[in-house]
């Protein structure tokens, strides 16, 4: 096909303009055009929340790793201005909450309607980036997992950093299965599931479980796990300016030097994608979204323990963001995600959900 000489030129002239907008636009423009793009392959109701979402470029940066008085603060307000929500959760899926104290570590006892003792039980460890939220402002996840498994949740309520580093969270979660241990349960009995930063810190606690000899829970789902806390994986940088939640910079990077100190943040209790899995690992549900720049986290912690002949499933729905499964729990993708963490309880508890729909 011949092109006249003058319409070739316009035509270049077009292509050029429009690389040179694309290239002289200010960045965090070309990355809002990304992070608000709004897919047509997700459910509607996912739609409409990414023609919603606000910019995390304009989130205030968070404080520096050693600065217990800011982190405090930030701590505080997130409480507070959660519990409206909270009240909210517990009433619609009907909840009972107690406070206990599981051998000095404080923890939530989540247990949904009608509940009945089957003698098995479900600890959960919160997300938010380590350093925020708490048992109870995380109730949005422990709260619909129990009403939607029948189980009675333990939500730990850990240590949030820098008023303690990973060692002393770790232990905190250990000392909850120690004491569930002394109260009659055995490793077959318990379930364990993490989201984001609660899933790197679930993974982390069971390699630490099985190296202090202590064996390993029955079953393990971890929901968009900060598998490894450092900025390494392809989605860190590939998915960086598309990504609808957070920065690294703004968000992760303080969050994990408050967690730990630079050369622990590689050790596999900090980010369990660099266990050694060939000694043993309890079969693993691993669910994400493909917005995530997590999403390398999900892929290279399946990758280890499936190459190191461990049970493991990968369940990756498009175009969901981080933990999306009770960000909108009404939609398909979240329904669809929940029943199979359901399912796969079930089968690795070895316990029958009255509430399971047939």
């Amino acid at each position: 096909m011949n092109i006249p000489l003058k319409l070739h030129r316009i035509l270049l002239a077009f292509l050029i303009t429009g690389i040179l907008v694309f290239v002289l636009l200010p960045a965090h423009a070309q990355e809002a055009n990304l992070r608000r793009f709004v897919p047509t392959t997700v459910s509607e109701g996912w739609q409409n929340v990414y023609e919603k979402l606000p910019d995390p470029t304009q989130m205030a940066t968070l404080p520096g790793p050693d600065d217990i008085e800011a982190w405090g603060k930030v701590h505080s307000d997130i409480e507070k201005g959660q519990e409206p929500n909270i009240q909210r959760i517990i009433q619609h899926y009907a909840l009972l909450v107690e406070s206990r104290d599981f051998g000095g570590v404080p923890v939530l006892e989540v247990t949904p309607k009608d509940w009945k003792d089957n003698g098995k039980v479900l600890v959960y460890v919160h997300g938010g980036a380590y350093t925020m939220f708490s048992a109870r402002t995380s109730l949005g996840s422990s709260g619909p997992v129990a009403a939607h498994t029948g189980l009675r949740v333990i939500a730990v309520d850990y240590t949030n950093p820098p008023r303690a580093k990973w060692q002393e969270d770790t232990d905190q979660v250990l000392t909850v299965f120690r004491e569930l241990m002394k109260q009659g349960y055995t490793m077959k009995d318990i379930g364990l599931y993490g989201d984001s930063a609660g899933g790197g810190l679930a993974a982390g606690s069971v390699l630490k479980l099985r190296d202090a000899g202590l064996g390993t829970p029955a079953a393990v789902v971890l929901w968009s796990p900060w598998a490894d806390i450092t900025e390494t994986g392809d989605t860190y940088q590939t998915l960086k300016e598309a990504e609808p939640n957070f920065l690294y910079e703004k968000v992760l990077g303080p969050s994990a030097d408050a967690y730990a100190d630079h050369e622990d943040q590689k050790h596999p209790y900090v980010s369990p994608v660099y266990g050694d899995f060939t000694k043993g690992f309890p079969p693993t549900l691993i669910q994400g979204g493909t917005r995530e720049i997590f999403l390398s986290n999900f892929v290279r912690l399946y990758q280890a323990l499936d190459t190191s002949g461990q049970t493991v499933k990968l369940d990756l729905y498009e175009g969901m963001p981080h933990v999306f499964q009770v960000k909108l729990p009404e939609s398909p993708e979240s329904v669809t995600a929940l029943k199979k963490m359901n399912s796969f309880l079930i089968r690795h508890l070895n316990y029958k959900n009255l509430r399971e729909e047939n």
